[in-house]
């Protein structure tokens, strides 16, 4: 388990249960009085300032306020999620209409959504796939093709081991270790240390053959460099991802205003709830697609053949209801989201490798 992912998650937790509102969960009334602004009171909380008129001066308590902060959504996650994966639009809808003790926030639950996912995903082993799966050629001029091919790597490799380039042998080795029928000789262990044949070692040769390239910039060096401890890079670009997810939030909101230029009625703010339920719900259908795929591989496809067709639908039912749109204008606006939902991606997976391995 990752530590920092699981600190992580905390932390999260406690932020989402701070952005919450009180939900009245504050003990019994106990004066008159208010002990924060001393103004009077005659409930739970304090009309002026919000406080509970009820003040906990228990150890218990302190555990009792962690878990709370970390857990509590109470009953109205039991509220939001249905909507949010059945009827989004409406979800998006009472909430910008001002319907909010009834759900959880949209940022609480993307804060506590995108952490929790990171913190699960530490528990999982992900396998050490061999870089070049076993290769099959049918029909006798495939497989004369196939041969000349092979002569041609032994060929390099033959001529690496000559000159003497570790890079270029490594490379090789794990092209030839992938063909089937060949006879590969017991694997060499590594100078730098890592497993013949995963997608470190094959990260670790390209990244060297681009660092030792004369032609290859100053740019590409600086990326290279970073690459050579693949597993490092690989744990940065995680870090990173969970770290500054929320960046995808404002980077959506401009291109949503794009598509309500002319309806005034459509603020910033209204756009900022759709991209948070909608990231939301995305996020947490992508983790049951994981997950799936770890408990079976032809179940995880399913579910993300499942996700690119029905994520689309999602996104449209939301976008309809939650602006209480047309037929036709819903339309032509998905069509636009689509688009811009693309250019978001990858303007926020170059943030993330800038950040990552880039700085």
């Amino acid at each position: 388990m990752d530590l920092e992912a699981a600190g992580g998650a905390v932390t999260a937790g406690l932020i989402a249960g701070a952005v919450e509102k009180p939900a009245g969960h504050a003990g019994e009334h106990e004066d008159n009085i208010c002990s924060d602004c001393g103004a009077e009171t005659s409930g739970n909380f304090c009309s002026n300032c919000g406080q509970p008129t009820h003040v906990h001066r228990t150890l218990l308590h302190l555990g009792e306020e962690l878990l709370h902060g970390v857990l509590h959504f109470d009953a109205r996650i039991w509220r939001t999620l249905p909507l949010l994966a059945f009827n989004p639009g409406r979800l998006t809808r009472e909430w910008i209409h001002g319907k909010r003790a009834t759900y959880v926030s949209p940022l609480a639950i993307f804060l506590f959504t995108v952490f929790l996912t990171f913190f699960a995903l530490s528990f999982i082993h992900i396998p050490q796939p061999s870089l070049h799966p076993v290769a099959t050629v049918a029909g006798a001029e495939g497989a004369a093709e196939f041969e000349e091919g092979r002569r041609q790597i032994a060929e390099a490799r033959a001529t690496a081991i000559s000159a003497e380039d570790q890079v270029a042998l490594d490379v090789a080795d794990n092209v030839l270790a992938g063909i089937s029928g060949y006879k590969a000789e017991p694997a060499r262990a590594r100078a730098d240390g890592l497993t013949p044949n995963t997608w470190q070692a094959g990260t670790r040769d390209i990244a060297g053959y681009i660092y030792n390239n004369p032609d290859s910039g100053p740019m590409a060096k600086k990326f290279a460099k970073k690459l050579m401890n693949p597993d490092l890079a690989l744990y940065k670009i995680q870090q990173t991802f969970y770290k500054f997810a929320f960046l995808l939030v404002p980077l959506s909101v401009p291109f949503m205003a794009l598509l309500f230029l002319w309806r005034r009625e459509a603020t910033l703010y209204d756009h900022g709830v759709f991209v948070l339920y909608s990231l939301t719900f995305a996020t947490m259908i992508s983790v049951i697609a994981i997950g799936l795929g770890f408990i079976s591989p032809w179940l995880g496809g399913l579910a993300w053949m499942a996700i690119i067709f029905g994520f689309p639908v999602h996104q449209f039912a939301q976008l309809k209801g939650g602006y209480s749109l047309s037929w036709p204008s819903t339309i032509w606006r998905f069509f636009f989201l689509q688009i811009f939902c693309l250019i978001t991606s990858l303007l926020f997976t170059f943030m993330v490798l800038w950040l990552a391995v880039g700085t």
